[in-house]
């Protein structure tokens, strides 16, 4: 690469590697550097995941392998290429980071893919190294904040500005194709786009099919992420007891999924007592009682950037959960097991709407958003709803190997005053499926 130049004159100087030199690198690939820039897992994730017999996955392999699946997506479409400024995108094309949360609300980064695989990245003007162990990411630039903090008064001379580097990218690499895929863009943006005559298309829909199917090296991420977030899952449960409040449950996950090289948390989803029910009240400074219940959704972005999305509700105290809290449970266990059992290739997206098990009436108020949703980075395309939420056409198509699956069940009732929340992530294989969550189930319900 060398050294590469923008519109704007920042220049950026890429770190020289000696070809003659070999040097050492972890069980995935990356660099054994304890200066290294790029992020990744700890020494203890290393060590949990040799102990537990996992195989880290080839990282230059498994970034090969979503390049090609989105210049394929891209070419199938006919399209020049595809402009990405959401950060899970932009993870997913470069396997880059910088100020994922920050950068969710104040976009300045965008990373342009052409269809003859061609990647520029547009990053914060002071940290364009953050991609230099990544040779698929061609060029680096910057100048891509189109959003008012950033640029203020001047947001549509930033935009017209960006949109020129855009057009003319889209004329070296793709001739007179004029069809652009965008995926999430600031109003200036999208305007500046259209007005040099550039066609937007839907790019949501291109990221979301490329992601949907995971590759060998993927996969084998995807279980090291998964064992991680289950041994965080484990000292929450360890440390979780009467007295304490929502929030310090809560903050061990948080601590132990960053010990392992683990990202960030999507959501407070956890709860106890009568919080439980309804869902979706997110965990405060509330303290536990004896003999209550707590529910949690993890929502977990671990280690290699993977999603871990995977619930339990365990019962705290020194009694017994009660009869209906145990009724409830065991509809709750039922519901995942015999709806992930209908996870295999060919089966079409509204089979596992309409088949498999169905909540009674009572518990239909209750019931969670979806029956099942897709996951990698985070939570992915598609949805699958609930009969009572189906929308005839919305996800028209069929299960495929190497889909990954939440499947979903929350069993709650306000006569109950409570919730029960659980949730497996599931593998598609090519006969059937892998259930990838190996936590237990409280066995305090389910006698």
């Amino acid at each position: 690469m060398g050294t590469s130049q923008n519109t704007t004159g920042y220049a950026i100087e890429n770190r020289k590697i000696d070809p003659s030199r070999k040097p050492a690198t972890r069980p995935d690939g990356s660099p054994l550097d304890n200066d290294r820039v790029e992020i990744g897992p700890t020494a203890l994730a290393f060590e949990e995941w040799t102990e537990a017999g996992l195989e880290p996955p080839n990282l230059a392999a498994m970034r090969q392998f979503r390049l090609d699946r989105l210049v394929a997506e891209i070419n199938k479409r006919d399209y020049a290429g595809v402009l990405m400024m959401d950060p899970l995108n932009i993870r997913y094309a470069t396997d880059s980071t910088n100020m994922q949360l920050w950068n969710a609300h104040n976009p300045f980064r965008a990373c342009l893919l052409l269809a003859d695989g061609y990647m520029v990245l547009w990053d914060y003007k002071n940290s364009p190294f953050l991609s230099d162990f990544n040779p698929l990411v061609r060029e680096v630039r910057s100048g891509a904040s189109m959003f008012y903090f950033g640029t203020g008064d001047k947001t549509g001379a930033a935009a017209a500005e960006f949109t020129g580097e855009i057009q003319s990218l889209m004329r070296e690499h793709a001739g007179e194709n004029r069809r652009l895929a965008v995926d999430k863009i600031m109003v200036a943006g999208l305007k500046a786009l259209e007005a040099r005559g550039i066609e937007v298309m839907e790019g949501e829909e291109v990221t979301e099919k490329a992601r949907v199917i995971k590759g060998e090296e993927e996969i084998k991420a995807m279980r090291c992420s998964a064992h991680a977030c289950e041994q965080a899952v484990r000292a929450m449960e360890e440390a979780a007891a009467p007295g304490m409040t929502e929030d310090d449950v809560w903050a061990v996950l948080h601590a132990e999924n960053i010990k392992r090289g683990g990202e960030w948390i999507e959501t407070r989803l956890l709860a106890s007592g009568p919080r439980t029910y309804p869902w979706f009240q997110e965990c405060g400074p509330r303290v536990i009682q004896n003999n209550e219940i707590l529910a949690f959704d993890t929502d977990l972005i671990g280690t290699y950037g993977l999603c871990v999305d995977i619930s339990r509700t365990w019962f705290l105290g020194d009694g017994e959960p009660t009869d209906l809290m145990k009724k409830y449970y065991q509809i709750g266990h039922r519901h995942i097991m015999e709806n992930m059992a209908l996870l295999k290739p060919g089966v079409r997206f509204d089979d596992l709407v309409f088949k498999g098990n169905q909540l009674p009436d009572y518990l239909v108020e209750g019931q969670y958003g979806c029956r099942m949703h897709g996951v990698g980075l985070c939570d992915e395309w598609p949805l699958i709803a609930y009969p009572q939420n189906h929308v005839p056409g919305a996800f028209d198509y069929e299960v495929e190997a190497g889909m990954m699956f939440c499947v979903e069940a929350l069993i709650g009732s306000a006569d109950a005053g409570f919730s029960i929340k659980l949730e497996d992530q599931v593998l598609v294989t090519e006969d059937g499926f892998e259930n990838l969550t190996s936590y237990p189930y409280d066995p305090k319900f389910m006698s």
